[in-house]
């Protein structure tokens, strides 16, 4: 069964190598073209991410160094992969390709210069969450102490992925920030997050945070990193992972559930789904306990049938 996976860094891994890791077979790569295909990864999303070391004034410098990753590494010596710049070309997919889709991981690479992020959706860039862990222009992250919700400059990232189209994931937010942008955005909806009353870990979202985007017609995607499935714990089984899909389901969201397994940006794993390869392990698990039609849902039609293009705009508040 197709997959559509829509968080992993490789591109981070790709330009830690500095051209000496090859995206087509290196096993250092838990996302690389041979374990795609053995996964049966249709599509596969590829973070920009740059790290919180990197000096301010060269974070968009290392954003345009990893495209260029993707770009050359990934496109030009794969000829399987292909680029995807718009939700329509989901559609032109295919036999034997695999589609690859540009996302960001946190604005701090653009400053607060609207223009960077311009260039960015003109390279490809599809999707964007404002934050990583910690505080930025636009908001602050799912650790960051103070908690607070969006800035004037946030506001406007938001209105800019609203008027072009592309999604705002709230996957990296901390609460407050989170309900701002579902006052705000058109197309929220979460890339890689589990459930936090089953994991209570900051990176998870609460049950309202869950209804509110399966109301607004956005998908959560879980995530395979074992500490945001086993509160306390490194270590989680295939059923942990799908205990999390359970409980959104129960929540009203089988139709919004999908998959965003963070490839690359973890160290530790889900015994049986430790790379790409291994993504059918959980399809076959699931297939145990939902209908194929369900499954199928999980694993790329709740997203296709939720894209920017068919999806009404919804905004919600917080309740109460």
């Amino acid at each position: 069964m197709e997959i559509i996976d829509f968080h992993c860094d490789a591109l981070l891994k790709l330009q830690q190598g500095q051209g000496e890791r090859s995206f087509a077979n290196d096993s250092r790569l838990d996302t690389n073209k041979e374990r795609l295909q053995a996964g049966k990864v249709k599509v596969q999303c590829f973070a920009i991410f740059i790290e919180p070391n990197v000096p301010f004034d060269q974070k968009f410098q290392m954003a345009l160094k990893q495209v260029d990753y993707y770009y050359k590494e990934i496109l030009q010596k794969n000829k399987e992969m292909k680029h995807l710049s718009s939700w329509e070309d989901f559609d032109t997919l295919q036999a034997g390709e695999i589609g690859t889709m540009l996302t960001l991981e946190g604005v701090d690479a653009i400053g607060d210069d609207l223009t960077k992020l311009h260039i960015l959706r003109q390279l490809g860039v599809l999707s964007v969450g404002l934050t990583w862990n910690h505080a930025n222009l636009a908001a602050d992250g799912a650790l960051e102490p103070r908690g607070a919700g969006l800035t004037t400059f946030g506001k406007e990232v938001v209105r800019f992925l609203n008027q072009h189209g592309m999604l705002t994931d709230v996957s990296h937010l901390c609460e407050k920030a989170f309900w701002d942008v579902m006052e705000e955005a058109h197309y929220p909806f979460a890339s890689h997050s589990n459930a936090k009353a089953i994991c209570n870990h900051p990176r998870n979202v609460t049950d309202d945070q869950a209804r509110a985007l399966f109301q607004s017609g956005g998908t959560v995607h879980v995530v395979y990193h074992p500490p945001f499935i086993n509160e306390n714990k490194t270590e989680a089984t295939i059923s942990d992972l799908i205990a999390h899909i359970d409980h959104f389901c129960a929540l009203g969201g089988v139709s919004h559930v999908g998959l965003g397994s963070d490839f690359d940006g973890i160290s530790t794993y889900v015994t049986h789904l430790e790379h790409a390869g291994k993504s059918q392990n959980l399809i076959n698990e699931l297939l145990k306990y939902y209908s194929e039609e369900q499954v199928r849902g999980f694993a790329s039609t709740n997203f296709l049938h939720r894209r920017p293009t068919i999806r009404s705009v919804h905004t919600q508040r917080k309740p109460g």
